[in-house]
């Protein structure tokens, strides 16, 4: 954990060590204030929340046309095509 003051003087030892894998937390007046992570692993975690938030919203969704459905959706008859 670093201080701000430390962080600012030591900037190129926060970004190596966030580089090596390693989440660098700073504070400010004593209270965590950011982590400092490398964009790879920014770009992971962001990609896996969308994920989950998507994967709620699908769940969120009716499995099917109820009395309560604000959208009723008429069923679909099969039929022949001529290929």
């Amino acid at each position: 954990m670093w201080s701000l003051q430390d962080a600012k003087a030591r900037f190129s030892a926060v970004v190596d060590a966030a580089l090596a894998g390693t989440p660098q937390e700073v504070t400010r007046r004593g209270r965590p204030a950011v982590v400092i992570v490398a964009a790879e692993q920014w770009r992971a975690t962001e990609a896996a929340s969308r994920a989950a938030g998507l994967r709620a919203h699908l769940a969120a969704l009716p499995d099917r046309p109820g009395a309560d459905d604000p959208f009723p959706r008429a069923p679909i008859e099969p039929r022949d095509v001529d290929l």
